[in-house]
């Protein structure tokens, strides 16, 4: 991985960790590059993204892609990725719930978007903690969610655990 800092920030719903990784890559690049991952869905979710969006000023770069997050052209560059949770449901949805074609892709994805010299700072929902979901394709969900973060925490060079807005450093 060729990649200069990948800091993985991950936590519950509502956890602070967008507002705290924004603030990350604001302090290190004056117009950082916005990754958003996410689909626009229900009214409801649509007044999410609009929150996020109103965080950002005209001095953020952003970049809607939902599936193939390799395909942007930023080179030497502070990344913003929000976030891998939604990243991971459009590619499970793409590959019809093939956990094991989703998580190829993601893996291969991911490095090739570290092979870009960027400085990437990554939101990522970590949803494993609670109760095993009753639903297969609910479970096979978690899991691979569970196995992408380990794989990018592994490989990252900072982590942090985001628990009512205060970051737990875990790594790094």
């Amino acid at each position: 991985m060729s990649t200069k800092i990948v800091h993985i920030i991950t936590g519950g719903q509502r956890s602070g960790k967008s507002e705290y990784g924004e603030a990350i890559a604001l302090n290190l690049d004056d117009s950082p590059t916005y990754l958003a991952t996410s689909k626009y869905g229900d009214d409801e979710y649509r007044k999410r993204i609009e929150i996020h969006q109103s965080r950002r000023t005209d001095n953020w770069i952003t970049i809607e892609e939902e599936l193939n997050i390799s395909n942007i052209t930023a080179v030497n560059k502070v990344l913003f990725l929000d976030c891998i949770t939604l990243w991971i449901t459009n590619v499970m949805d793409y590959f019809k719930y093939d956990a094991t074609l989703s998580f190829d892709f993601v893996i291969k994805q991911w490095d090739l978007l570290c092979a870009k010299n960027n400085i990437i700072i990554a939101i990522t929902n970590e949803i494993g903690l609670g109760v095993i979901p009753m639903e297969k394709v609910t479970r096979q969900f978690v899991d691979l969610q569970g196995k992408v973060n380990q794989y990018i925490a592994q490989k990252a060079t900072k982590v942090d655990f985001m628990v009512s807005g205060i970051p737990i450093h875990t790594k790094g």
